[in-house]
């Protein structure tokens, strides 16, 4: 279970370089967040989420401050849900429904019929007897989330990667309107959620696969079976990789009356390539009036199915990429320009007479959210009247507090008098210009007092 927090405000006063430090949620970066720069365009930007590493406080640290949609890895699968015909378990599951509405993210539901991840005896079964089991396991588990969920992927990769046609599966065998008898259960179940067809290798706009899904939702909308949206896993790699018409693609599917979503986000490289990648498929969704939004499966390089080819937004230790830099800015969002929430209380360093436009100068406002054991701070670096060419930020953590983790930014030392010194893309800020860097830490938070020394 996700730790409850303890939140405090404090407020700091001092000389020109001491900043402010206010303990708030994690809202309070609105313009500095992958998920407030997606909502504030309209969108949600979330990700897959392991209940097993919630415990690692890296991991949901990220978690929380980072994203306003959640899908479950594998704990909303049907082998997770019903391990035993008619037998239900939703207690792991429901951790992820919990977690979601602490953090005020939409959740996705992750999927009801597949034809893998099967439980055994689901293995087993075909025909008339197996059609009857996946429409009761649509109808039981979308009753007990009734109006928690969003949306869910009602059938997943139901598609051959090769001919446009269907793939094979005991689903199949038990007749070809199997999919939109899936729909129109799930739909009875729940009227008001979205239902969704998800599948992988349909991003190219020329490929049989694509076009074997877009003729089945064309013809269900024509025939009227109940389809909401329809996910695209985009998983890209040198086999598969990010094709120029993907834009081209969200648009015809959107063009047929259903919202498109990017579902399992994954970009395989490194460096300024996938950074530009990361940016090209935000744009392609921005520009889609009914794309929703993108889901990225899997924080950190470490957390992913594909962690070899370091395919997500932070590297193992929690530290964000190029790739994450690139996202937010495509999504307009900006480390140097937060936009507190109305339901927060923040404080900015008040100016001074000796910011004059010749003077390099610098504070430090630092917002920490803290539960027992640890916490996270987020530092704001603003420039007095003259642009920065580099700062370092320093505050003294409490005895027996330690920092274990550091993003947009280098830490020299770990407790006591700490300092972090701006990396090479957010040394350069303009003058009454703002940037952000973050760590993470074990103890209590860190004092009041905070210095920026400009360079």
């Amino acid at each position: 279970m996700r730790r409850s927090r303890a939140i405090l405000t404090v407020l700091a006063t001092g000389a020109l370089t001491a900043g402010a430090l206010t303990v708030l949620s994690p809202s309070a970066d609105a313009a500095s967040t992958l998920g407030s720069a997606a909502a504030a365009q309209g969108r949600y930007f979330g990700t897959a989420v392991s209940i097993n590493k919630l415990s690692d406080a890296t991991y949901s640290s990220i978690l929380n401050r980072e994203f306003n949609s959640v899908t479950a890895e594998n704990e909303m699968k049907i082998d997770a849900l019903e391990p035993q015909q008619n037998q239900f378990n939703y207690t792991t599951a429901d951790r992820l429904i919990t977690l979601a509405n602490g953090m005020g993210a939409k959740v996705r539901g992750h999927t009801l019929a597949w034809h893998s991840q099967q439980p055994g005896w689901m293995q087993s079964m075909s025909g008339t007897a197996l059609r009857s089991a996946m429409k009761n396991h649509i109808t039981q588990v979308m009753t007990h989330y009734k109006g928690k969920i969003d949306s869910w992927d009602v059938v997943n990769e139901a598609f051959d990667d090769s001919n446009g046609g269907r793939r094979d599966s005991n689903l199949q065998r038990t007749g070809n309107d199997w999919i939109e008898d899936a729909f129109k259960t799930a739909r009875a179940a729940d009227p008001a959620v979205k239902l969704c067809y998800n599948d992988y290798n349909t991003d190219n706009w020329t490929w049989a696969k694509t076009q074997g899904v877009y003729n089945m939702v064309k013809d269900f909308k024509a025939r009227g079976v109940p389809i909401d949206c329809v996910g695209f896993q985009s998983h890209f790699n040198s086999g598969s990789p990010y094709p120029s018409n993907y834009r081209t693609t969200l648009q015809n599917f959107a063009d047929l009356g259903v919202d498109v979503q990017i579902t399992e986000l994954d970009i395989e490289g490194s460096g300024t390539t996938q950074a530009n990648t990361y940016a090209n498929v935000v744009r392609d969704c921005l520009a889609v009036t009914r794309c929703n939004g993108i889901t990225v499966w899997g924080i950190r390089d470490s957390d992913s199915w594909r962690a070899s080819g370091t395919p997500l937004l932070f590297d193992a230790n929690g530290n964000p990429k190029q790739a994450y830099t690139s996202t937010l800015a495509a999504l307009g969002g900006s480390t140097s320009s937060p936009s507190p929430s109305a339901s927060s209380s923040s404080a900015s360093p008040s100016p001074s007479a000796s910011q004059s436009s010749g003077t390099r100068s610098c504070t430090a406002t630092v917002t920490v959210n803290a539960w027992t054991g640890g916490f996270v701070a987020t530092v704001k670096v603003t420039a007095g009247g003259a642009a920065l060419t580099g700062w370092t930020a320093g505050l003294t953590l409490p005895t027996g507090s330690a920092v274990t983790n550091t993003w947009s930014a280098t830490a020299a030392g770990t407790s006591g008098a700490v300092s972090f010194t701006n990396v090479g893309y957010n040394g350069t800020v303009a003058a009454g210009g703002t940037t952000e860097f973050g760590f993470q830490g074990t103890g209590n938070p860190p004092s009041t007092t905070t210095t920026c020394t400009a360079r």
